[in-house]
Order: structure tokens, then sequence, then C-alpha cells
């Protein structure tokens, strides 16, 4: 009788463990259900200046063209909030070659951007880089590993790449290969293409406000006075009020959502603008762009 009061005691213990387990599991994904999501832009920038390069302005040399890295970056996370609709965004990581990883005036200014973090490889003679793929593997691996994100939005195109979104998916991170139209065939190997979660292509009208053909520059930097923030925030405010009288508040409606964020075409005219109002040119210089772009969203919020 006493071994069957005993063996009572026993399940009665057992089943309040499994109770107590049940209720701990149901708290932790109460827990997770309220977490936001997160997610991160990878951005393998030989690829990208590659791909661009030869889309928008037919050529991969570097030296040939110019790059909006900063508009750029802010049109991909403005597309990622898009994709991305219930989740916020960690950062995004740029990843670039250098020599002996010292960063180049153009690395020193996209470094210097807000939810930028440039990661640097290095540059051999032959101007190929070295130990970038590594790099992206280590983040994205511990990213993933951490929970710091859940989902990766990687633009890039070698298949070094494979090794970097298997170890992501391995702890529970999806992976997205955003792309860059190939003019002729494809620019991203099949394995990557094979592995990842999703993929999207961008396409020329994507791109082109943000790549151009070097060309002699109108506005001598190096001879003209340089202007002060204030000056470009109030041409910024200029520009703004000319561009609201011609679109009118239904436009501006439709802009103020996106704010900090400024649509591709709508941030490259206010650069286009301001540097025939100033006669100074505004490109690498994100301190002044920042100014510029505060000065345009001011009067505009002044007058909603």
């Amino acid at each position: 009788m006493n071994d069957d009061f005993a063996a009572t005691d026993d399940l009665a213990a057992i089943g309040a463990r499994i109770d107590r387990t049940n209720e701990l599991l149901q708290r932790m994904l109460a827990e997770v259900a309220k977490t936001p999501s997160t997610h991160a832009i990878f951005v393998d920038a030989g690829y990208l200046y590659a791909a661009a390069g030869r889309l928008v302005a037919g050529t991969e040399d570097r030296r040939a063209f110019e790059l909006d890295a900063e508009g750029l970056i802010d049109a991909l996370i403005d597309r990622a909030r898009t994709i991305f609709a219930d989740s916020r965004l960690l950062r995004v990581y740029w990843y670039d070659g250098a020599r002996r990883r010292i960063h180049t005036a153009e690395q020193q200014s996209i470094a210097e951007l807000p939810d930028v973090k440039v990661r640097l490889g290095n540059l051999n003679a032959n101007n190929q880089q070295k130990g970038v793929d590594s790099l992206i593997r280590s983040d994205l691996e511990s990213l993933a590993r951490h929970r710091a994100i859940s989902d990766a939005a990687l633009i890039g195109g070698d298949e070094d790449l494979v090794s970097a979104v298997e170890a992501a998916q391995g702890y529970g991170a999806r992976v997205h290969l955003w792309g860059i139209e190939a003019p002729e065939g494809r620019n991203q190997a099949e394995p990557l293409l094979w592995e990842v979660d999703s993929q999207r292509t961008f396409d020329l009208d994507f791109f082109k406000p943000y790549v151009a053909r070097r060309t002699t520059n109108a506005y001598d930097t190096s001879a003209a006075t340089r202007p002060t923030r204030e000056d470009v925030r109030f041409v910024g405010a200029q520009i703004a009020a000319k561009w609201l009288a011609a679109r009118g508040r239904e436009s501006l409606a439709e802009l103020l959502p996106g704010h900090p964020y400024l649509p591709g075409p709508v941030d490259q005219d206010l650069l286009v603008e301001s540097e025939g109002l100033l006669q100074y040119s505004l490109r690498g210089q994100a301190d002044l762009r920042r100014a510029l772009r505060d000065g345009f969203w001011d009067h505009l919020q002044s007058q909603y």
C-alpha cells in the first residue's frame, strides 16, 4: 500500500514538473512573439561597383564613373523597409577592399554615414579584394548565432559566399540575395542562387540616379570656398519650397511617411540643383549632404 502511495506521489511530482516546463515554454514563446524582427543589409562593394558600373556606365572600372554611395544606401534602406515591413534595421554592412586596410577618402565618407558599418579586406597589387568573403561570413554567422537578425539582405554574387549563407541559415536566419541586372548573361553564381531563401534583382532604373560617368567637374571644389552646413541647409529649404510649389501638398503627403529617406529621383534632383545654386560639388561630402536633406525636410515638415 505504501508503495502505491509513493508511486502516486512520484507521478504527481513528475506531472507538476511537466506543467512547470510547459508554463516556462509558453512564457518564452510569448516573449519571442513580442520581440520585433530585425534585418541587416550586407553589401559586397566589389560586386556592387562592378555590376552597377557595367549596367549604367558600361564599364566595371571604378575610375571611370562616380557612385553616389550615400544616396544608394538610403535607397537600399528604404527598399528593405518596404520588403521587411514588420522588421527594424540593425545596420548596413559595407564590405570593400583597401591597400593595407586603410580607408580611402570615399570609404571614410561612407563609414561616417548613420547606420553604416564599413568593413575592409585587403586589396592586392592587381586590385583584387582579399578577405572580404570571410568578413561577410563572420558577421553573418555571428549575428545569426546571437539572434541579432532574423533576415539578411545580401548584395553579392561570388560563389564563395555560399558558406556564409549556409552558416547564417544554420542558426535560423533567412538570407535574401539581392542582385543587379546584368546587360548580358548572369553576374551571380548559380550555387549561391540555389542556397538563398529568396532572390531579387534591381534594374537600370533603380541604379541610374546613383551612377554617372566621370566628366570634368563643373565645380572645382579645391578652388572654391567650402559652404557652411547652415548655408547648405538654407539651400535645401529653398529647393523644398520650390518643390512644394510645383507639386502641391498631395505629393508632400506621399513623401512624408518615408522620412528621413528621400526617393532616389528626388534625392538626385536635390543634389544636382543644390550644386548649381552653391556652385560647389557635394559629392563625397556626407556632412553637407545630410545638412542639405535636413534643410529640405525641415521646410516640408513645417508646411504640413
